[in-house]
């Protein structure tokens, strides 16, 4: 299945001169590929394995995206010690001052640092490689139904080379940037991966008129479903 979901790795290179360079990757492996976190419990937990053979340092913190600055969470702890094969649990704590309306997305960065690791090993440098994950947070209100399939929710409309998608659904829906325009080969394509409670994205369309628009939707873990053909409204 292939996955939305964004996990990065980020290199700390040292420069090799007489000798060959060995990689390491020291990963801090959480046990979902998203963290749901709901109101009505207040706090979730994830358990975060370090799969490599040393001692690491996790590292753990919080993302606002760009359109949702409120700070809605905290997390503990923010740093642990984690020997090798073994796990450290992390909560998330809901802190908001009013009930919520709508899910809300955050993310997550779990980011193993190598500890007490020597530079150079039997005439080998070392190049230390951290392994970052990054993840979404969605925070889902008290009373709220869970909907397997958001983007069903959403309302689409082209007029003049414009493709307009309204979300009036109280859902985060997550979906591929690529979308086709049906029948023809119109495309367009999203600014990113969500389209947000209440949001209205305009993004340019190529193809002329058209009466539907195919996309591709993903669950709430980020996993791709089945492409879905959604109508264009006048």
């Amino acid at each position: 299945m292939k996955t939305l979901c964004s996990n990065t790795a980020v290199g700390l290179i040292a420069l090799t001169l007489l000798f060959a360079s060995q990689a390491r990757a020291d990963g801090m492996v959480p046990d979902t590929s998203v963290v749901i976190i709901h109101e009505s419990e207040g706090e979730a937990a994830v358990s975060v394995t370090n799969t490599d053979s040393q001692l690491a340092l996790l590292h753990v913190s919080l993302e606002d995206i760009p359109e949702d600055r409120e700070p809605l969470l905290f997390v503990t702890p923010p740093l642990a010690r984690v020997e090798a094969g073994k796990s450290q649990l992390v909560r998330f704590i809901l802190q908001s001052p009013q009930p919520l309306r709508t899910q809300r997305l955050k993310r997550v960065i779990f980011e193993g640092m190598p500890q007490d690791r020597p530079a150079t090993e039997a005439g080998h440098a070392r190049v230390g490689v951290t392994v970052r994950q990054n993840l979404p947070v969605i925070i889902h209100p008290k009373g709220l139904a869970p909907n397997r399939t958001p983007w069903t929710g959403l309302t689409w409309s082209l007029q003049g080379g414009t493709l307009q998608v309204r979300n009036d659904t109280a859902y985060v829906v997550r979906l591929g940037q690529d979308l086709r325009l049906l029948p023809g080969a119109g495309k367009a394509m999203l600014p990113r991966t969500y389209v947000l409670p209440g949001e209205t994205l305009k993004v340019p369309a190529t193809g002329g008129p058209a009466t539907s628009v195919r996309l591709q939707p993903a669950t709430v873990y980020g996993f791709a479903v089945a492409a879905y053909d959604a109508p264009i409204t006048p």
